[in-house]
């Protein structure tokens, strides 16, 4: 290859096999590349390539029902009306162009890989861009109303919730056959993060299935009724029927849930109960016509009931309007009498009432007398109290004062005669002498001395039982006294 620009004059011996073109990508965009040394398949996106040397464009094949699908996808995501579309879906696909697909919100789409062995699913809102070896899985599913197999075909599986309708032939205990119209409020139990336990795909027509199970347990609630009960409670046995009932609670159970693909079934909505066998039905039109006979005669009847009714109660309500006038008339007659009785007993009570009325005013005023002269003696003997409590008083005071003044001169008096003997004992001291006393003092002991020599006693001692003697100090004393001797 020769890579551009540039001028080149190919000579004589040289064969120009091909002219290339760089491949503009997009972001979402891209090519199948096929190594012609390898033989392997690659994917390019996102960025503009020029093919080398020894690569090429590889087709990818697709089933021609996916090729449908994605011509049907794009036509209607196609934003220039409904013109456009029809030229959309008769233009034929690049092939050597990457597959890509839009995934709805709320849907999946199982993309397997057939060189891996292994499936992967996408969840939308998503673009798929397909590898060289993967291919998408068509679901077959039912449609229609009665539900008819392989009727829709699609490359994304809605997760819901939606709902479904579908015609159910059932049969009465008492072989009555009817047709109920049935829709069916379902979505997928499913979680994104756990990607090896999806099983949205393990069933391939997920509506059919489901409608076959939930019509089969419809035709045996309703095989063991009859027709007239059916027609009464046909909603709770149909409920009962499909939803169960909870063996703790003993209660109805408010979903249906398919283990094999995660489908849940929330609510069955009756729309429409329609015989099938013609005697049926005329059969059910006579007897709808018969209730609605017995309707409107028992309608009359309860008019008639109540018109008889209303005239009764008006009946009575006048009698008892008269008999309460009547008696209304003898209460006022008794009220009158009453009053009359009251007038002249108030005529013969009046002067004894007036009487009484006096003496008790006579009596009420000599009271208050003697309670204002009983106040005016107490508050006379108050005063009385108070004049006695206060000369009495001032009298303690009185001789308080006095006993105050005597106290005081009675002191003044012994304070000024005990500085009057101290003063004279201290002139008589002052006047005989220190020497003079001491020689006093002194004159007896020596006396009682000599006397005791003369009596050739170097001790004595007189004493009795009622004044004892510190031997310890005497004994001291007489060894004192004789050491000089």
């Amino acid at each position: 290859m020769l890579t551009g620009p540039r001028d080149y004059v190919p000579p004589v011996e040289v064969e120009i096999l091909e002219t290339r073109r760089m491949i503009p990508l997009d972001e979402n965009e891209g090519v199948y590349i096929r190594s012609l040394q390898t033989g392997k398949v690659r994917m390019q996106v996102g960025q503009s390539y020029m093919l080398k040397a020894n690569e090429e464009l590889w087709p990818k094949e697709l089933p021609d029902e996916v090729e449908e699908l994605l011509e049907r996808a794009k036509a209607a995501t196609d934003s220039r009306g409904s013109a456009n579309q029809k030229a959309t879906t008769t233009r034929s696909r690049d092939k050597s162009r990457v597959v890509t697909y839009r995934a709805p919100h709320g849907s999946v789409v199982q993309v397997y890989d057939y060189k891996e062995k292994r499936a992967r699913l996408v969840f939308g809102p998503e673009l798929i861009l397909l590898s060289p070896d993967e291919q998408f899985t068509v679901l077959h599913l039912s449609g229609e109303t009665p539900k008819r197999a392989g009727v829709i075909k699609s490359l994304s599986l809605l997760l819901g919730p939606d709902f479904m309708t579908d015609v159910v032939i059932v049969e009465t205990a008492d072989h009555a056959r009817l047709s109920l119209k049935l829709a069916y409020n379902w979505h997928f139990a499913y979680n994104k993060e756990d990607t090896k336990n999806h099983k949205m795909f393990r069933v391939p027509d997920f509506v059919g299935d489901a409608c076959k199970a939930i019509a089969s347990r419809v035709r045996g609630a309703v095989a063991a009724v009859s027709f007239d009960k059916f027609h009464r409670n046909s909603s709770e046995i149909i409920m009962s029927a499909v939803f169960g009932m909870d063996a703790e609670t003993n209660k109805q159970k408010r979903e249906f849930i398919f283990p094999a693909n995660g489908l849940v079934i929330t609510n069955i909505d009756i729309q429409s109960v329609e015989p099938v066998d013609q005697r049926t039905r005329d059969a059910l039109q006579k007897s709808v016509q018969l209730a609605i006979e017995i309707t409107t005669k028992s309608q009359e009847a309860n008019a008639r009931h109540e018109a008889e009714r209303i005239e009764q109660e008006a009946k009575g309500k006048l009698e008892r309007q008269k008999i309460q006038d009547e008696a209304e008339a003898e209460k006022s007659k008794k009220v009158l009498l009453s009053f009359q009785a009251q007038s002249a007993a108030v005529e013969a009570t009046g002067q004894a009432t007036a009487e009484a009325k006096a003496r008790a005013e006579a009596a009420q005023i000599e009271g208050e007398a003697a309670v204002k002269q009983a106040e005016l003696k107490a508050e006379s003997r108050r005063i009385k109290a108070a004049a006695d409590l206060e000369q009495l008083r001032k009298k303690n005071e009185q001789e308080l004062a006095y006993t105050r003044a005597k106290n005081t001169l009675e002191v003044s008096k012994a304070k000024e005669l005990a500085s009057i003997e101290a003063k004279k004992f201290k002139d008589i001291v002052d006047s005989i002498g220190p020497e003079t006393i001491k020689k006093i003092a002194q004159a007896g002991p020596e006396m009682q001395a000599k006397l005791l020599g003369g009596l050739g006693l170097k001790s004595l001692m007189i004493t009795d039982g009622s004044s004892p003697i510190n031997l310890f100090s005497t004994a001291s004393g007489l060894i004192g006294s004789s050491a000089p001797q």
